[in-house]
This record gives structure tokens, C-alpha cells and sequence, in this order.
């Protein structure tokens, strides 16, 4: 799987979709399928691209921000961060892994961790107290196609939307 924000072009620079429409679907699942359909009927899906469009980017609230949670995932952060200087520390001590740069990084970690995330908390003042998931979404997915092998690639989707979602091909 390639990500679609992978520079494809030579540059790196947006550019724009090319293509005749060959199918529109309302999930990107879907526009999947017609795409895989058509990789497996040997057509030039090279010649294809997916575009969403009427992006909308969708904030899914997944919890109440307090305190608690603030400073337990910043020692939780800073026992990790701690614990991996603490081990690189001790790999580099003379008398071998010792247990003393472990322990002093951990604390030192969950410490100074600890107090960052609440002073990002507090420079908040209750505007977010939440956690969400951000995504971008599409009111629709085109498939677009070079003009040379559109029409080809409309009638073998056409064949897959009368064959019906589940079926596979006879």
C-alpha cells in the first residue's frame, strides 16, 4: 500500500487529478474494490486514480480531559523516556548494566514529563478539556481514468455494480 501523499509527481508539488470519471462511490471501500476489480481483469490501473472529494475533516471527541489523565500520561511518557536514556546509560558504564542510571533516568523522566504536561494543561485554562481523533473524510470517491482506456474501464464497472456487492466474479 502507497500513501497518497508520497510526492508521486517529479517535484513534489501539488498537482492536480487527470481523467475521464469511470465510477463515483459514497465510501472509499468501495472505489477500493473498483480499482481492485479492475487490477484483476488486467486493466492498466496505472492509468487510474481515486479522488475524494467534499473533504471534510471529521473530530471525533473520545474523552473527558482532567487532571489526572494529564499528569498519568505524562509520567506514563516520561517512565518510558526515562527508562530508555537509563538503559543507554548504562550500556555505556564500565562495571556493566547497572541499576542505579535506570532508576535515576525513570524518575527523572516521570518528573520532568509530569511537569510539562501540566503546564500545557494549565496554559489551557479549561478551553480543551478533551481528547479527539481527527480525520479527513470525503463526501464522495471518483475514479477517474486516462481517456484512453475510459470507456473500457466504465463497462467493466458497470459489470461489477450489476453483479452486487458480495459476488464474486463467475
Amino acid at each position: 500500500m502507497t500513501s497518497s501523499f508520497s510526492g508521486a509527481r517529479p517535484g513534489g508539488l501539488p498537482t492536480p487529478p487527470t481523467g475521464w470519471p469511470i465510477g463515483s462511490y459514497v465510501k472509499y471501500e468501495e472505489a477500493q474494490r473498483a480499482v481492485d476489480h479492475l487490477a484483476d481483469s488486467s486493466f492498466p490501473v496505472q492509468d487510474v486514480t481515486i479522488v475524494g472529494v467534499d473533504l471534510m475533516l471529521v473530530e471525533r471527541v473520545t474523552g473527558r480531559l482532567t487532571w489526572g489523565k494529564v499528569l498519568g500520561t505524562g509520567a506514563a511518557s516520561g517512565a518510558w523516556f526515562g527508562l530508555f536514556v537509563g538503559v543507554l546509560l548504562s550500556l555505556f558504564n564500565q562495571d556493566g548494566i547497572a541499576l542505579g542510571p535506570i532508576l535515576i533516568s525513570l524518575v527523572t523522566g516521570v518528573v520532568f514529563f509530569m511537569i510539562f504536561a501540566a503546564a500545557g494543561y494549565a496554559t489551557q485554562r479549561g478551553k480543551r478539556d478533551f481528547v479527539s481523533a481527527s480525520q479527513l473524510v470525503a463526501g464522495r470517491y471518483d475514479v477517474l481514468c486516462s481517456p484512453r482506456n475510459a470507456e473500457q474501464g466504465r463497462d467493466m464497472l458497470a459489470q461489477l455494480a450489476l453483479r452486487g456487492p458480495g459476488q464474486q466474479p463467475g
